[in-house]
This record gives structure tokens, sequence and C-alpha cells, in this order.
């Protein structure tokens, strides 16, 4: 049982604490996953690779070959990391130009754990107050615990408080894995399900509906979105929308 996950890093230099907070969330989700019996594999895209293509994507209003590619491999993926370096308390701008290229409706209902990095841990809030409601306009399933990490966080290892926050956001993306893969229900943040093996629910296997709890099952992110996109919306013909922008 296969799972992939975007690995989005907006870090800008080489070697960056954002691609290092990355990749620690990442290994964590793989190993967590794999308690599943989950084969989790990696795309990671470093924006910083793709900024100049990102900027005349903004200005132009379509994203070149390369460009289209990435956000392909993104809208494809069963899951999403995302980590971003902070400035002037809000995340970058290189970041936020990504995510504005993206169509709206290729996040709705895609678990995503989400991160940042920061000189100083007053910028804490970044995660709260800018990252999460980006996610949640996008419809995504944003996990409960993200992820922030300023200059202290590194000079640890084992059991410092940035190894457990990670460990426990992996768990939360983990467990959202497992229970749409398996047909089930998401597990509470912080159960014992969603820090350890999930319970096999019945389901299609195919990751693309989650369980009710009473059997029924519910459409997981890629369905979501094909529904959304198949529901017919009625629109006024042009003649008539070019006469309401003339009247008075």
């Amino acid at each position: 049982m296969q799972r992939t996950v975007a690995v989005i890093s907006a870090g800008l230099g080489v070697p960056s604490t954002t691609r290092m907070l990355a990749d620690q969330l990442a290994a964590n989700v793989v190993a967590r996953s794999a308690q599943q019996h989950i084969e989790v594999v990696l795309d990671v895209i470093e924006l910083r690779e793709h900024a100049t293509d990102i900027a005349n994507a903004m200005v132009a209003g379509y994203a070149g070959p390369a460009l289209a590619q990435v956000i392909e491999r993104v809208a494809a993926a069963d899951a999403m990391i995302a980590v971003t370096p902070t400035f002037s308390a809000s995340y970058s701008g290189l970041f936020k130009s990504f995510f504005d290229v993206l169509d709206p409706k290729s996040l709705d209902g895609m678990p995503v754990l989400f991160g940042a990095t920061g000189g100083s841990s007053r910028h804490s809030l970044v995660l709260e107050m800018a990252i999460r409601p980006l996610f949640s306009y996008l419809r995504a399933n944003t996990m409960p615990t993200a992820i922030y990490a300023s200059p202290e966080d590194w000079a640890g290892s084992g059991s410092n408080p940035l190894d457990q926050r990670s460990g426990q956001g992996a768990a939360e993306l983990s467990a959202v894995l497992g229970a749409h893969l398996q047909g089930g229900t998401t597990p509470e943040p912080g159960s014992a399900a969603s820090t350890s093996a999930v319970v096999p629910w019945k389901g299609n296997g195919a990751g693309d509906a989650v369980g009710n709890g009473a059997g029924e099952a519910m459409p997981g992110h890629r369905a979501k979105r094909a529904l959304r996109e198949a529901e017919s919306m009625t629109s006024l013909p042009f003649e008539e929308l070019l006469a309401q922008t003339r009247r008075p």
C-alpha cells in the first residue's frame, strides 16, 4: 500500500532550516506510516528552484511547462507537508505566490501538515494567524499540530521539544493517511489511534473514500474535488452579464 506525500519547502538558502524542518517532518511521516504498513513516497519540491516560473505565472496568468508539471504533481499527491520561512511575522512571498498559482480546487480536502521557521520564537504565531487560514481558504484538511522551529530548537537532539512536536504532527498525518487508505474514519487527534497503527475499516481500499463510522463511505479529497467539478453551476448569459455592467 503506497501513498504519495508532496513536500513543499520554501527555503531560500542552501542549506536552509526550512528544508531541514521539511525533511524532519517527512522522515517522521515515513516512519509512522511504516508502522501502519503504508509505504510513503516523498515528492520533494524546492520552490526556490521554480521562483522565476512562479513570478512569470503571477504576471502572465498561466504556468509554463516546468511549473505546470510541479502543479500537477501537487494535485496528484495524497497529502502534503508544507514549510515556509517567516518574514515580518508572515509566510514568505515565494510560498504564498506558489499557492496563488495553484488551482484553488486542487487542495480541496487534502491532508496537510505545515510548519515554519524563523529567527525568533516571537514569529511562532505565523502558524495560526497566517498559514492555517491560507490552507483553510483552500479547503485543505490541516492537521491540528503545526510546527515552528526557531534557532534554539536546533541546538538539542533526541527528545527536545521540536522532535516531540514533529513526531506529534507526523502521527496525525499518518493516521489520516491510514484512514483514507483503509476507507475508515479519521482518528481523533491525540487519541491512541492517531499515534499508532490504524484499525482497518471496510472501504474501497483505493484511498478515495473514508467511512463515517456507520459503514457509509464519504469521499476523500480526490473524490470531493471531482464532485465539486461535476456540480452544475447556473450562470447568466453573457449578454445579461454585459447589460448588468452598463446599468447605473
